[in-house]
C-alpha cells in the first residue's frame, strides 16, 4: 500500500512516468504493513536492495540514528492491552540492530497519562538501549496539572520554551520543535511566535547545503484537518527551511507510515509502538484501532535512518515489531 501526496491537502499520484527529480513527488516504497529501505541518489529513489554492492556497504556503515513513537505508557484497552510489553519488544528490537546507532529519537506521546509512573517505566525501559534519546511531547505528555511540567522536568534540560531545542551530529542539523501545547481535541498543532521566532534565528547562520533534520510530533503537513492531523502554522516553520538542499520531517501522531515529498522536503510518519490508528477518512474518527491479535505487531514499530555524509544518501528502514 502506497501513500503518495502531492500538496498540502493529499493530492494524486504521479503515474505520467516523467523522471522524479529532488524537486518533485517522489512516490513512497511501502507496502502492505513493511518498509522498504530506500535512499535518494542523484535525485532519483532507489531500493537499497537494488543498490550495488559498494553502495549497500556504503550505506551499512554509515551514520544511523533511529526513530520511535508514540510508546502511550500506560495504555491497556483493546487496542493493546499491554503497551509497555510492546515497547519492551521494540526496545528490543533496537538492541538487536548490528551497527549501534548513534542515538535514538522519540517523537512524543512517550506516555498516555502524563502520569509519574508511565514516566518512570518508559524511562526504564527505554534506557536498556544504552542509546542516547533526543525527546519531544506528544500531547499525551502534557496531561500533568502543570499543563507540561512533568515533561520537562526530565526532559527539558538545556531547551527553550516547551521544549524546543536543535543540536548537530556528523555534519546533520538536527532539530527538535513542539506543536501540542494547548492543543484542542481535534485541532491542529501549534508552533507559536516565539518558537516560530526561534527556528528563524537557529537556521540563519547554516549553509544551504547542511542537511536538516526536523521531528515533532504532529506532522508538519496536513493529512488531515478534519481529524487534527497537521500543524496550523508549519508553512511558516517550514519557509525557513526551504534554501536548504535537503531536510527531513520525521513525525509521529498518526501511527501509521506515510510520506510526502515537497521540493527539497522530504516529510515521514512512524508507527506507533503501543497501538494502530485507521486511515484518514476510513473511521469516524482518530483513536486506537482494535485489530486481530496475531496482527497488532505487524502495525507497531521503529524506524532506521541512516546518512552518508558527501553523498547525499538518505535511508529509511521501517520495521514492524512482527517476527520476521
Amino acid at each position: 500500500m502506497a501513500h503518495d501526496y502531492d500538496d498540502q491537502e493529499g493530492g494524486g499520484r504521479n503515474n505520467d512516468g516523467k523522471h522524479i527529480s529532488r524537486r518533485h513527488a517522489l512516490e513512497c516504497m511501502l507496502w502492505a504493513g513493511t518498509g522498504v529501505l530506500w535512499t535518494v541518489s542523484g535525485g532519483v529513489p532507489k531500493s537499497l536492495s537494488l543498490l550495488g554492492r559498494a553502495e549497500a556497504a556504503t550505506a551499512a556503515s554509515s551514520f544511523t540514528f533511529l526513530q520511535i513513537s508514540d510508546s502511550h505508557v500506560g495504555f491497556d484497552k483493546a487496542a493493546n492491552p499491554n503497551a509497555l510489553g510492546t515497547l519492551q519488544e521494540a526496545i528490543t528490537k533496537v538492541k538487536a540492530i548490528p551497527n549501534k546507532p548513534a542515538f535514538m529519537l522519540h517523537t512524543g506521546d512517550i506516555t498516555h497519562l502524563s502520569k509519574p509512573a508511565e514516566f518512570d517505566n518508559a524511562a526504564q525501559v527505554i534506557g536498556t538501549s544504552g542509546l542516547n534519546v533526543h525527546y519531544v511531547p506528544g500531547e499525551h505528555d502534557l496531561l500533568d496539572d502543570d499543563q507540561g511540567k512533568a515533561y520537562l522536568d526530565r526532559y527539558g534540560k538545556n531547551t527553550n520554551g516547551a521544549g524546543w531545542y536543535s543540536f548537530d551530529q556528523n555534519g546533520v542539523h538536527f532539530i527538535g520543535l513542539v506543536n501540542v501545547v494547548n492543543l484542542k481535541a481535534g485541532g491542529l498543532g501549534l508552533l507559536g511566535p516565539a518558537q516560530l521566532a526561534w527556528l528563524a534565528d537557529d537556521v540563519k547562520g547554516l549553509s544551504g547545503s547542511t542537511p536538516i533534520v526536523v521531528f515533532a510530533h504532529i506532522p508538519l503537513w496536513t493529512i488531515s484537518k478534519d481529524w487534527g492531523w497537521g500543524t496550523d502554522d508549519a508553512e511558516q516553520a517550514l519557509s525557513h527551511l526551504k534554501r536548504f538542499g535537503s531536510v527531513t520531517v520525521l513525525n509521529g501522531h498518526i501511527h501509521q507510515l506515510m510520506q510526502k515529498v515537497e521540493g527539497t522536503l522530504t516529510f515521514h510518519t512512524a508507527r506507533s509502538t503501543a497501538f494502530p490508528q485507521p486511515a484518514p477518512g476510513t473511521a469516524p474518527s482518530p483513536g486506537p484501532m482494535v485489530v486481530p491479535a496475531d496482527q497488532l505487531r505487524s502495525v507497531l514499530g521503529i524506524r532506521d535512518v541512516v546518512y552518508t555524509q558527501g553523498q547525499e544518501l538518505l535511508a529509511v528502514t521501517d520495521e514492524s515489531l512482527a517476527q520476521s
